[in-house]
């Protein structure tokens, strides 16, 4: 449990909680144990008045013989004392029993006020059971609240290098499948094993009271229901893994196949999809028939070990009765304290089974929060950029530590305020990688990025990028409104509608959305598939318009509109290069003719940097690029 001591912080947090939790689980218990003496007493008594006054009439005894004497029977211990608490004598009750029909009467009114108590200490129980849950549940999931919530943010430190090495899947199961895990050890294991414990005391205590050789006898087979269920449980729990396992995979294969339906149909592939859908729905079939099979073995080992107990109870203790040592209420108490021992008994094996899960995934989410990221602000002392006068590359390298690959070598340029430089060249030259460098998603190998003279591992990283707006090569949309993911860029302040529409008027999208029967409240589909592509990169560019950002990085950003709408956003642009600057990233010459500076790479060199007439004077590659695509134009 190693791992599980590091929820010890968190579990701190609630100290009430548990401390509470821990009270009521004893009180729950106390009643719990309590109600069967109830029973125990009651039969005793029930005997002690059949042998003193029914058992002489049907040995030929005359009532009027009998109950001349008025002998006064053996009343339960706790009505004796509830009868002394409200001043009462339970003497009075034996007053005017004439014969047998008053006997019968007697004994009815002693059982329904034993009933009565039963009922009622049961009712307590359960009142002191739900403040259990109440308590330890209740902490469980606060619990799970705070440790989702550093998941979370520890998500968000971590940087872009973290997540190209990991499954997005596997991401979402440490945040989800692993917590869950990790809260039922918080939760459920704690509480039963808490439960177990006390209950086993207390009864233990009460059943070695009454007869400590029956006790013996009574919960012989219980310890070997635990070690029983132990084994059935880590059996179905790696049945249910596998069985998770195989409907994640189902599950996936008909998700790929809903994404690629038109694919599907193209290719007139149905009857192959279906024959392999079958080859994995009959995967999961056959494992889920294995775990219900282990399973079926879970109740039968319990049936039979509880009846092995509750028959060992009566046989023993009936030949003890016989014998004098032992009264036949007691036989009754005894069964009821095996049958209250039987689930935390066989809850051993599966609180054993919880605590195994979630000290695997508390591992897992331990290695995750570990990671130290390797994008960090400097020291809170460093001065946080107000404005952005130029950024400047200054013989930058940058090799992808994932692939060897050497993205960048060499590479020196600078952009000012109020001016446009465009980067271009083929297709992996280099482009998106400067546009990661001077957003610091990334930092280069050698060389240096700065902003106004300062390397930017130097300035505060929040504050550096709450003076860019960057829209990325690859636009995401949220499942919100259009007016909510324009506004998204806000960092949490409120944009007013007005503003939202400047900006959507700027990015020549406004009348795509107008169109629309909701207007700006329309709420978008995953990743906004209900728009084109067209539609999808305006509304980005409009959200980083909204910003009013001192760095405006535009990453291939308008590869799907129309040239005429590609006017009207550079037009926007060139208004925001006049009080920003601006670094257009293109492979289409047409979206950077209007640029400042121009810089051509290949292969992760500059070869080329001019103003767009100077590069096609200079017959190079941005000539050849302009010559092949005026012709395909």
């Amino acid at each position: 449990m190693r791992e599980l001591w590091k929820l010890n912080p968190y579990i701190a947090k609630y100290p009430h909680l548990l401390l509470g939790g821990m009270i009521f689980i004893f009180l729950t218990n106390l009643f719990a144990v309590y109600a069967p003496s109830l029973i125990g007493e009651g039969v005793n008594a029930m005997k002690t008045f059949d042998d003193a006054f029914l058992a002489p009439i049907r040995d030929g005894q005359t009532e009027a013989m009998l109950f001349a004497e008025s002998p006064v029977p053996e009343f339960p211990f706790t009505l004796k004392r509830i009868q002394a608490w409200f001043g009462g004598d339970t003497e009075a009750w034996t007053t005017g029993l004439n014969g047998k029909e008053d006997a019968l009467a007697w004994i009815q009114r002693l059982a329904l006020w034993q009933a009565g108590l039963f009922l009622l200490a049961y009712l307590v129980k359960g009142v002191f059971l739900f403040f259990t849950r109440q308590t330890i549940i209740v902490m469980s999931r606060r619990i799970e609240y705070d440790l989702k919530g550093t998941i979370f943010d520890q998500y968000q430190r971590l940087d872009a290098t973290f997540y190209k090495a990991q499954d997005t899947g596997d991401l979402m199961n440490r945040i989800s499948e692993d917590v869950s895990k990790v809260r039922m050890y918080l939760g459920p294991a704690i509480m039963y094993t808490l439960n177990l414990t006390m209950l086993i005391i207390l009864v233990v205590i009460v059943m070695v009271y009454i007869d400590w050789k029956l006790t013996l006898y009574a919960l012989s087979p219980l310890p070997l229901m635990s070690v029983g269920i132990y084994f059935v449980s880590s059996r179905i729990n790696r049945q249910s893994e596998d069985v998770q396992r195989q409907q994640s995979g189902l599950s996936t294969f008909v998700q790929q196949h809903i994404a690629g339906i038109r694919v599907l149909k193209s290719f007139k592939r149905e009857r192959d999809a279906t024959k392999r859908f079958a080859k994995e729905a009959d995967r999961y079939k056959m494992s889920a028939l294995d775990l219900v099979k282990t399973e079926a073995l879970f109740m039968p080992i319990i049936v039979l070990l509880v009846g092995l107990s509750t028959i060992l109870t009566i046989y023993i203790g009936g030949q003890r009765v016989i014998a004098g040592e032992l009264e036949v209420g007691h036989i009754f108490q005894f069964i009821f304290y095996v049958n209250l021992l039987t689930w935390p008994f066989a809850s051993v094996g599966w609180v054993t089974s919880l605590v195994q899960k979630a000290e695997a995934s508390m591992k897992r989410i331990n290695d995750f929060m570990e990671v130290t990221p390797l994008i960090q602000s400097p020291l809170a002392n460093n001065s946080a950029p107000v404005t952005m006068e130029e950024l400047a590359f200054d013989n930058v390298s940058y090799r992808y530590p994932e692939t060897g690959i050497e993205a960048l070598q060499g590479i020196s340029f600078s952009v000012k305020r109020g001016q446009i430089v465009a980067i271009t060249g083929r297709t992996g030259s280099g482009k998106s990688t400067i546009a990661q460098l001077a957003m610091r998603i990334i930092d280069p190998c050698q060389g240096k990025v700065a902003l106004n003279g300062k390397s930017l591992t130097e300035w505060d990283l929040d504050a550096l990028r709450g003076l860019t707006g960057y829209v990325p090569q690859d636009v995401f949309l949220f499942s919100d409104t259009i007016a909510g993911n324009i506004a998204f860029a806000m960092s949490g302040e409120e944009a007013e509608l007005e503003a939202v529409k400047g900006a959507a008027e700027e990015a020549h999208v406004a009348h795509n959305i107008e169109r629309f029967e909701r207007g700006y409240n329309t709420v978008l589909g995953e990743r906004g598939i209900n728009l084109s592509g067209g539609q999808k990169q305006r509304i980005s560019i409009a959200r980083a318009f909204l910003r009013k950002p001192h760095l405006l990085i535009l990453d291939d950003c308008l590869s799907a509109v129309d040239t005429e709408t590609e006017d009207v956003i550079l037009k926007s642009i060139r208004k925001r290069g006049n009080e920003a600057a601006v670094l257009i990233i293109s492979h289409r010459i047409s979206s950077i003719r209007g640029a400042d500076h121009v810089i051509v790479l290949d292969n992760g060199r500059v070869i080329e940097s001019g103003t767009p007439s100077e590069l096609v004077e200079a017959g190079g590659l941005y000539a050849r690029m302009v010559e092949q695509q005026t012709e395909s134009a």
